[in-house]
């Protein structure tokens, strides 16, 4: 099993940071909220991109594809009462010229392996789709 450590602390009533190996990362811990930093839930939702980013890069050599260029965006909602999110959608938009069965099991890959993937659709409503970059 893997192991992972992360620190956090305040910083004041404006921010909080994260460490984590020799990173470093701000926080918006602000009551107001701040624009140069990732809040709780936009945090997650990086989290999520992150892991279907680095699931890609970990496939790409097993199913020898061929990428040039690969976007996430994600939306999240959250209702208030408790709060939680209640739904995640992300899109994956791929520059290749691979056929669109292997961009559907680069996809498949994606929600098989990743770790926070599994996760989060396993506490939410998780929907995602996966395009080739329009030309």
């Amino acid at each position: 099993m893997l192991e992972y450590r992360v620190h956090a602390r305040r910083i004041d009533s404006h921010g909080s940071e994260a460490t984590c190996k020799e990173a470093r990362l701000v926080l918006d811990t602000d009551m107001a909220g701040r624009p140069d930093a990732f809040n709780p839930a936009e945090m997650l939702l990086a989290s999520l991109a992150a892991c279907i980013l680095k699931g890609t890069e970990r496939v790409l050599p097993m199913l020898q594809f061929d990428l040039r260029g690969i976007e996430v965006s994600l939306h999240g909602i959250r209702q208030d009462a408790p709060p939680k999110m209640v739904r995640i959608d992300y899109d994956i938009v791929v520059d290749t010229g691979e056929s669109d069965a292997r961009l559907d099991l680069l996809h498949r890959n994606l929600q098989k392996y990743g770790t926070i993937m599994n996760t989060l659709a396993g506490a939410t409503e998780l929907v995602g789709t996966i395009r080739r970059r329009e030309a």
